[in-house]
């Protein structure tokens, strides 16, 4: 096993269960109190019958989602989804992921931890 698969393995066990399937590891910014791991979305295009000949156009703004604390730090995952121009329906499309807990901003796993340990899932105000 090489060292970069080693990481990978380590990486799917702190990250959402199916992030990294299709999210790549694209930063790490690590401070004294927040761990902020920038992923992007690879390039793979959505798989649709109508979806007809695509073109990558960059990236969406990026969404910015609570994980589970590591070693006393706030961990927050940098999300950047593709955004696909189909060029005969002239229409943006994109790829839907359920990254989040409904009408929240903490990760799936996360926010149910969380309203099992508190009955509740705490607004922690701004990300940073």
């Amino acid at each position: 096993m090489t060292s970069y698969d080693t990481l990978l393995v380590l990486a799917r066990l702190i990250l959402p269960v199916e992030l990294l399937d299709c999210f790549d590891i694209v930063e790490i910014e690590n401070d004294a109190k927040i761990l902020t791991i920038h992923l992007d979305e690879q390039n793979l295009p959505p798989l649709s019958p109508t979806v007809h000949s695509l073109e990558s156009k960059g990236f969406l703004p990026a969404v910015y989602i609570r994980d589970f604390p590591i070693r006393d730090r706030k961990v927050t995952l940098c999300v950047r989804r593709r955004k696909w121009l189909d060029k005969e329906a002239g229409s943006i499309i994109c790829n839907t992921f359920e990254l989040t807990a409904q009408g929240t901003r903490h990760s799936k796993e996360f926010a149910s931890f969380l309203k099992e340990l508190l009955g509740e899932i705490p607004d922690y105000g701004p990300l940073s």
